[in-house]
């Protein structure tokens, strides 16, 4: 099994990998399609369904849906050409996306929310279609958005396609104990095997230059974070916080003694700047979704700002370590909120950020292994209630908090041989069946939790 750093970390836009990176993705998919097509196209249709109906307007996706179409990009996307391609959507009823013709679509008709009808393969489901001058369908396909920005065709989820197309890797393991098993006989790191496969795939010199993107794009966004206030978008009234701590937080730095706990305040506030940056529709990078995002970012800016010895030349080996741990939960269990519950997002993040904090700690692959198990066991059973749609209430602060549990996850293990009595394999599985078990209705649709228990105004 191989699934690409590049896969598990993708820069992207606000405020939802699953609900805003992905429909736009499946747009673009389907662009391809079109423009392969032997047949003329008039216009688009679209059709939102399960979560992504649900909680589509809080996330975004009508206008990720309609901007894909267009032809935008969530890697390459600029917010001043959005804006302006979105007024002219409006104000035409046309999309011009590059290589077709201009295409009918009207937001108010041809973007339809379907509240009624879940899609079977996938609780993120859409339908887009093409119609001819009589506005009949000539070609529809069905997009499942899988979380963290993955998106397959309705084929490709039944046939189990996945990313592993391409030559054989040195290391292909499907389990945490295979992976034990390989960093056993080869005497190499979990980050070592997992450069070793990427290298298979690609090249050292590309691998080196986009792993260094990823921690360019995470920081910065940390930065952005810090030095924004005001009122976040989407109608909760929710402010930006990360500002005010952060500069709190400088204020009290030449105090005497100050608390122990407040490096605690450092973590939630890092997450929260990149969280709140994702409310804010900004650029993020997956880790391994958009609602997750701050988690792998605030414990990275934790080592290097407040653990002796750290190097930003040792940033790679937490990333790869980090995207193993990903791709195993991927692989065999979700990180999508609308599938598992908050469990598979920020729970994944922060056994994914463990994992890497072990690593460039000195932790053996045992110790690396065990790290991601206790963060990961410790988020079993979080629901994924987010107030009005949004991924602002309760996401932002929870991403801080996953920070601290990855970081306490690490030391722990840290201080052990790396023997434990759950394995992760066993973790993960168990959080599988419990995303399966859990009830609808605190999946990211907005219908419990504190999603109505809390005004949503």
């Amino acid at each position: 099994m191989f699934l690409s750093v590049f896969e598990m970390f993708k820069v992207g836009v606000g405020p939802s990998s699953s609900h805003t990176m992905g429909p736009m993705v499946a747009g673009a998919r389907f662009l391809e399609m079109l423009r392969a097509a032997p047949f003329h196209v008039h216009g688009l249709r679209a059709s939102l369904h399960g979560s992504l109906a649900f909680t589509g307007v809080g996330h975004a996706t009508d206008r990720a849906t309609i901007l894909g179409l267009a032809g935008f990009l969530p890697d390459t996307y600029d917010h001043a050409k959005a804006e302006t391609a979105m007024a002219e959507i409006n104000r035409t009823h046309r999309v011009q996306p590059e290589g077709l013709p201009e295409l009918v679509f009207d937001p108010a008709k041809d973007l339809i929310f379907d509240y009624d009808h879940t899609l079977p393969g996938h609780a993120n489901g859409m339908i887009l279609m093409a119609t001819d001058a009589q506005g009949d369908v000539i070609l529809q396909q069905v997009f499942y958005s899988v979380g963290g920005g993955f998106v397959l065709t309705d084929q490709e989820l039944t046939e189990g396609a996945a990313s592993d197309e391409g030559p054989a890797v040195p290391y292909p393991f499907k389990t945490a104990a295979e992976m034990l098993e390989m960093a056993k006989a080869s005497g190499k790191s979990i980050a070592a095997m997992k450069q070793a496969n990427e290298i298979s795939r690609g090249c050292a010199i590309s691998l080196k230059t986009g792993v260094t993107r990823i921690w360019e794009v995470m920081n910065n966004c940390i930065e952005r974070g810090m030095e924004s206030d005001g009122i976040l978008p989407g109608g909760l009234n929710v402010r930006r916080r990360a500002k005010d701590i952060h500069d709190q937080l400088l204020a009290e730095r030449g105090m005497n003694q100050p608390a122990p706990h407040v490096i605690n305040d450092w973590m939630s506030m890092y997450a929260m700047a990149v969280n709140e940056e994702n409310a804010a529709g900004g650029q993020v990078v997956t880790a391994p979704t958009n609602g997750a995002a701050g988690v792998m970012p605030a414990v990275i800016r934790y080592w290097l700002d407040h653990v002796p010895g750290a190097s930003k030349d040792r940033i790679p080996d937490f990333l790869l370590t980090a995207s193993a741990i990903g791709g195993l939960i991927k692989y065999n269990a979700s990180i999508s909120g609308a599938e598992a519950g908050c469990q598979a997002e920020v729970g994944s993040a922060s056994a994914m950020a463990a994992a890497g904090l072990c690593a460039v700690m000195g932790g053996t692959p045992e110790q690396v292994e065990n790290a991601a198990e206790i963060a990961l066991e410790h988020h079993l059973g979080m629901t994924c209630d987010p107030v009005k749609g949004l991924v602002q209430v309760p996401c932002i602060e929870r991403n801080g908090l996953g920070a601290i549990k990855a970081v306490s996850a690490a030391s722990l293990a840290l201080r052990g041989t790396g023997d434990h009595f759950v394995p992760l394999d066993a973790c993960i599985e168990t959080m599988r069946q419990t995303g399966h078990d859990m009830s609808e209705k605190y999946k990211e649709t907005s219908l419990g939790g504190l999603a109505v228990n809390v005004p949503n105004c």
